[in-house]
């Protein structure tokens, strides 16, 4: 019986990609560096905004702007990721009627922890119980840590639980929590991706995580 469902953020409840790749290129023209355009911007993204930043510098963690280039796009971001972010289609209604069934919410994301919290406040307040986000106490997707804490947080056992995103790293991270995985297609990455990693059940629009979840209870 599935009682617990574990999101990723970005690119599965959020469409956070404009503002990522603004925040991404006020950073470079900074420090003089070329912009970077909205494709790459999705192949950057998924492992954190460190690798998003030693992705798109030139010469990556070699380049000896790399930090400072990755501190400019903290801050700029902060400020300016409500921009152009906003909910996929269907993922409100999706959210809300996980509610209506009693089934709890929880959010694992690489992006940095503050940036998580003030997301799911702001866009699914009520909606989403616990946000996790990358900090220093806890490794990165795919490594299990942030799931693992979201399930003890929540009071949850792991073969209660589903998780839901749009990468292989997500795909990765349910695989080493030892749970199932349904990956989302309207995200950053494609269907022949997340078929390649392994899973469980790829979906094309919000209703259907409800009708898999009802399936395994």
């Amino acid at each position: 019986m599935i009682n617990t469902v574990i999101f990723d953020l970005d690119g599965t409840l959020l469409n956070t990609l404009e503002d990522l790749k603004d925040s991404t290129n006020f950073a470079l023209e900074k420090f003089g560096y070329p912009s970077r355009n909205i494709e790459e911007v999705r192949k950057f993204v998924g492992n954190g905004v460190r690798k998003l930043i030693e992705r798109a510098i030139p010469n990556g963690k070699e380049n000896p702007d790399c930090e400072s280039c990755l501190k400019v796009f903290k801050e700029h971001y902060k400020k300016n990721m409500y921009n152009k972010t906003a909910p996929y289609k269907g993922i409100l209604e999706l959210l809300k009627e996980l509610k209506s069934r009693g089934i709890k919410t929880a959010v694992v994301s690489n992006k940095f922890d503050l940036a998580v919290k003030e997301l799911c406040k702001r866009y699914f307040d009520g909606l989403i119980e616990i946000a996790i986000g990358e900090s220093e106490n806890v490794r990165k997707k795919p490594a299990p840590d942030s799931v693992l804490k979201a399930i003890q947080e929540l009071k949850s056992e792991r073969k209660s639980c589903i998780y839901i995103g749009d990468s292989d790293v997500d795909v990765q991270t349910a695989k080493n929590s030892g749970l199932k995985c349904i990956g989302v297609t309207w995200g950053f990455r494609d269907r022949e991706l997340l078929e390649s990693e392994g899973a469980d059940f790829i979906v094309n629009h919000p209703s259907e995580i409800v009708e898999i979840i009802t399936h395994l209870i």
